[in-house]
């Protein structure tokens, strides 16, 4: 099969594009940077520089690649970020503005199947602790948050409207992410900045970067429509799971702290996020995906993952 990677260079793209070559299909990866091209290229796969706000550049590469399927792995995370700040405006341009060019150009080159990224922390904290992908999700939510669950249901809408596959991915860890050693998170973890607020009851579901990817190839090659979340196989709390990364890192226990001080030094959304977030459950990919996480939990996940 011939297949598009949008966004090959990015945390999920390296892994997709190994795991898609290996897997004996024809992958053409686009990315932005001509210095990325050529990991690429090492990989197996054919490189396109393009940017996706050039609708018609993007509409003549992707008909260049006539692919089968085409991959949404497209994000704009920065390497830093300030939880109080608008980090999230350019992942959030490309859900929206990115999406709809990238399915413009999918359609005119005859596309038959396309699948994108999205992300599985969105779920309305109401009700059970895990959820599945009937559950209803945030909405009307103020502030840079409520900006990027905006961008997120607008990508959701488009990708269901050509009958597309959405991917919710958990919380990723695993090279290139925020929880790899020399991540934002780590960094922060090694200087017990990321706390236990309140109870910590809030449940977070991770999914290892190279388990993502395989649920993305499995999607590419099966599945119908529809949306589904691609997780590990042990949701938990921030109680839980904090501890437990902090010690892979090998470092201390996280601190614990009040709400109150939560909110006023990383805001209202994190410190909600820290009690209220709900986890998310992998049965769907797994019945209809034939999907399995080989990093079945953080647990061990975590322990395997920092180096």
């Amino acid at each position: 099969m011939k297949v598009f990677v949008a966004g090959a260079s990015g945390a999920i793209g390296r892994p997709l594009v190994r795991q898609l070559v290996a897997a004996g299909h024809e992958v053409t990866g686009m990315t932005r940077r001509e210095e990325r091209a050529g990991e690429i290229r090492a990989a197996g796969a054919k490189a396109v520089v393009c940017d996706v706000y050039d609708p018609d550049g993007l509409r003549a590469a992707v008909a260049d690649a006539a692919p089968d399927t085409v991959v949404h792995a497209l994000t704009a995370l920065p390497a830093r970020y300030d939880p109080k700040s608008d980090y999230l405006a350019a992942t959030n341009r490309i859900r929206v503005e990115g999406t709809r060019n990238l399915i413009a150009a999918a359609g005119a080159a005859g596309a038959r199947r396309f699948v994108a990224e999205s992300i599985a922390f969105i779920y309305a904290p109401q009700g059970s602790w895990v959820k599945d992908e009937e559950a209803p999700v945030l909405a009307g939510i103020p502030g840079s948050f409520g900006a990027a669950l905006t961008a997120v249901a607008d990508l959701e809408r488009q990708v269901a409207a050509v009958d597309g596959i959405v991917l919710r991915f958990g919380w990723l860890y695993g090279p290139g992410t925020y929880y790899d050693r020399g991540g934002q998170q780590a960094e922060e973890a090694m200087r017990r900045r990321i706390p236990i607020v309140g109870k910590g009851t809030g449940t977070f579901s991770f999914v290892h970067v190279d388990d993502a990817a395989a649920a993305t190839v499995a999607a590419v090659e099966r599945g119908d429509p529809g949306v589904y979340n691609v997780v590990d196989d042990e949701p938990a709390p921030l109680r839980e799971w904090m501890p437990v990364y902090a010690e892979a890192l090998g470092v201390k226990g996280p601190r614990r702290v009040p709400v109150w001080l939560a909110r006023l030094v990383a805001g209202s959304a994190a410190a909600d996020a820290a009690l209220q977030m709900r986890g998310a459950s992998n049965a769907k990919a797994k019945r209809e995906l034939g999907w399995q996480p080989a990093h079945a939990s953080w647990r061990q996940g975590f322990r395997d993952s920092p180096a």
